[in-house]
C-alpha cells in the first residue's frame, strides 16, 4: 500500500504523517525531511524556489518511494503533491501498490499563518524557500491537488481533524489489514 497525505503548504499534513505512520504501522518518507537531511550536508545552501537540491530532493523521493514499495513495503508519503508536478511520477506505481490519498485542506489564512510561524519556531525550515512561496500573491489558492482515481480521503485540518484520527487511519486500513 502507498498512502499519500497531500496539501498546501501549512496544511498540517507532515503534523498528520507523523501521528499517522505508527497507528497504521509503515514507514514514513516525507519529501521535506528528506530535503532538510540534504541541506545538513551541504553547508552554505541557500534554498530558492526550483533550485537544483530542491529538484534532487523530489528524484530521491521517489526513488525511495519506489525502493521501498517495489520489495512490498507500504509506505506512508507525505508531500505537496500537485497534480501537474507529482502525478507522472505516481501514476507508474498504481501498477505495483494500492495507493490512498488523504488530502488535507485548511482555509489559505490558517495556512498562512502556521507556515509564518513555523518559519520562527522550526530552525529546519532555513532549507526551504517558504519566503518566496510565502510572499507570492495567491500561492495557496494556486494549489492543485492530485487527480488520481483513487481512494481519497478529504480532512480539515483546521482545529484538529475532521474527519478524526482513528476515521483517517480505518481509511488506509489498520495493521494487519494493510496490503
Amino acid at each position: 500500500m502507498l498512502v499519500l497525505v497531500s496539501g498546501p503548504a501549512g496544511s498540517g499534513k507532515t503534523t498528520l504523517a507523523h501521528l499517522l505512520a505508527p497507528m497504521i504501522g509503515c514507514p514514513l518518507v516525507s519529501r521535506d525531511e528528506i530535503k532538510e537531511g540534504m541541506v545538513h550536508a551541504n553547508p552554505g545552501y541557500r534554498p530558492s524556489l526550483g533550485d537544483a537540491l530542491t529538484l534532487r530532493t523530489y528524484d530521491l523521493f521517489f526513488t525511495t518511494i519506489e525502493l521501498l514499495v517495489g520489495h512490498g513495503v507500504s509506505v506512508l508519503a507525505e508531500a505537496a503533491f500537485q497534480d501537474r508536478l507529482w502525478r507522472p511520477k505516481l501514476e507508474p506505481l498504481l501498477t505495483t501498490a494500492d495507493v490512498r490519498i488523504i488530502r488535507c485542506e485548511v482555509a489559505s489564512d490558517v495556512a498562512r499563518d502556521r507556515q509564518l510561524r513555523r518559519l520562527d519556531q522550526t530552525t529546519t525550515r532555513s532549507a526551504h524557500a517558504d519566503r518566496d512561496w510565502i510572499g507570492r500573491s495567491g500561492a495557496a489558492a494556486d494549489f492543485v491537488p492530485l487527480t488520481l482515481d483513487v481512494p481519497t480521503l478529504r480532512v480539515d485540518t483546521s482545529d484538529g481533524y475532521q474527519p478524526d484520527l482513528a476515521t483517517v487511519a480505518a481509511f488506509v486500513g489498520a495493521p494487519g489489514d494493510v496490503g
